[in-house]
């Protein structure tokens, strides 16, 4: 069986799982061609990308969301509509797509079968919990931005049976565990300049920035800046007493597995992160609306809180392509 798998770029979340769900679909003996598409990602997949596209990315800003007027800009129409006439989806047997646009696009114009593999298929399932406030637009981009015609969604929990529990990576269950008392923070929408200021105000905390704007380490008195690189992050992650993160997937759904103390703050103009908050919240994780003075105190109550939300996540990734291999054999001609 042919495959392509192709993978969304915005961020670092599609390619950390795909490094998971690439050797799984290996091991099933298929011909596998990899595609990626988007300019966001700060992480390299360790295998041969036969398509690298520029796709659409959403650009983070610096103010605890997303850049419309750079998104916007930075999305050509044109070369989108290229590389979607040329991507030859018709010469392969299956198509899955982790909420890759040009794959789920180029299959919908011609009519081959996309196959959804992703968190957003999760998102809007039936059953999957959602914010009171609706945004009407948030949920027309997650439902059209990569359509599909069969989803197998990842979440938090596992809503239905086509929902999984989070890809964790190898990475992370092999790991050991430890704490030594220093807070993980991953906040790519907010500037070095305004975290720094907000985590200024808790003294005696140690903070291990992972900056999404800065190329060079440096330190603010108890506030550490890194630039983003894998196995500094891991190294950070696994030996700190909590995490400070935006209200995305896998940092959270890594940071539950390991047993830390977990505290989200959702991008604005994202709907999948508001969505994603309501589910953590309703697990009881702190969820902060935003990252300013005004949120210090509740910072400080979750830095001085102990305990963490218990989960089990165990490694389904196999299980799951088996499942979509053997269910979607049968379309093949």
């Amino acid at each position: 069986m042919r495959i392509l798998y192709a993978i969304q770029g915005t961020g670092n979340g599609h390619l950390s799982r795909a490094r998971d769900i690439i050797p799984a679909l290996l091991r099933q003996k298929v011909q596998l061609d990899l595609l990626v598409s988007g300019i966001q990602a700060d992480i390299q997949l360790p295998y041969e990308v036969r398509y690298r596209l520029g796709g659409m990315s959403f650009i983070f800003g610096r103010q605890g969301g997303i850049d419309l007027w750079n998104t916007y800009v930075k999305a050509n129409s044109i070369r989108l509509q290229r590389e979607i006439r040329q991507l030859p989806v018709l010469d392969y047997d299956l198509v899955l797509s982790d909420f890759e646009p040009i794959s789920a696009w180029a299959c919908k114009l011609r009519g081959k079968t996309c196959v959804g593999m992703s968190h957003q298929a999760a998102v809007l399932a039936p059953g999957a919990p959602q914010p009171e406030r609706k945004d009407p637009v948030g949920q027309l981009i997650l439902k059209n931005y990569a359509p599909a015609d069969r989803h197998y969604g990842f979440h938090f929990e596992s809503y239905s049976q086509d929902i999984y529990t989070p890809v964790i990576r190898q990475g992370i269950r092999t790991a050991k565990f430890s704490n030594q008392g220093h807070y993980t923070v991953y906040l790519p929408a907010y500037s070095d300049a305004r975290i720094i200021g907000v985590l200024s105000s808790q003294p005696g905390v140690r903070w291990e920035v992972f900056s999404k704007h800065s190329k060079h380490a440096y330190a603010m008195g108890n506030i550490s800046i890194r630039p983003i690189e894998n196995e500094t992050f891991l190294k950070s992650i696994t030996s700190s007493e909590g995490v400070l993160c935006a209200a995305g997937f896998e940092t959270p759904a890594e940071a539950l597995y390991m047993g830390k103390k977990l505290c989200v703050i959702p991008m604005r103009n994202q709907y999948e992160q508001q969505c994603n908050a309501t589910a953590l919240k309703q697990m009881g994780v702190t969820v902060l609306e935003a990252l300013h003075q005004e949120s210090a105190q509740n910072l400080r109550e979750w830095v001085n809180a102990s305990g963490s939300v218990a989960v089990d996540y165990p490694d389904q990734v196999d299980a799951l392509i088996s499942r979509v291999l053997e269910t979607h054999a049968a379309e093949v001609v």
